[in-house]
């Protein structure tokens, strides 16, 4: 079996809203693919051993092995699936609406999602959780008023796209 061919890896930590960016993409594209769970707490966090550094030197979730190449950063990972596997199609085909689930997920995972990562709490002290939840209340605020504007049915319209799997995980994690 050529590398092209192979079964893609997903590198993944359950609780980890990246890695369920990437997992509700694999399987909205209905792409098959085997699961190595990675934990970001066990033994000081799986993420830090040498293994997966050679993997992801940024030693961060999720990590994609698909078509001989490793990927990594959630919307990376899913922007290679939607340009190598367009069906079913993850973004509407109106440039506009594509562009609001974009600005949707950026707002995510660069807005809020930063601002539960285990390894920038740790660094705040013992204030983080308070610190934490004002600056995530206040990204979904942010959110909540620009859904005002793009949402239909889904975020954007009445069809479900990348952005989606941004907001579901995140949410749990508010």
């Amino acid at each position: 079996m050529s590398a092209v061919a192979a079964k893609p890896i997903l590198y993944s930590y359950f609780r980890s809203s990246c890695s369920w960016r990437v997992r509700i993409a694999l399987a909205l594209k209905g792409i098959s693919y085997d699961l190595v769970p990675v934990n970001l707490v066990k033994d000081g966090g799986q993420q830090f051993s040498a293994e997966f550094k050679a993997l992801n030197p940024m030693k961060q979730v999720p990590a994609l092995k698909i078509d001989g190449i490793t990927l990594s950063q959630s919307l990376a990972i899913i922007h290679y699936l939607e340009e190598t596997r367009p069906n079913p199609s993850l973004l509407p085909q109106d440039p506009k609406k594509r562009a609001q689930v974009r600005m949707i997920a950026d707002h995510i995972v660069s807005g809020i999602q930063p601002l539960q990562n285990l390894g920038v709490l740790k660094q705040i002290g013992e204030r983080k959780m308070e610190w934490a939840q004002n600056y995530i209340s206040s990204g979904f605020q942010a959110l909540e008023q620009i859904l005002q504007h793009t949402a239909g049915r889904y975020c954007v319209g009445d069809e479900i796209q990348s952005g989606h799997g941004s907001i579901s995980h995140n949410n749990q994690n508010k």
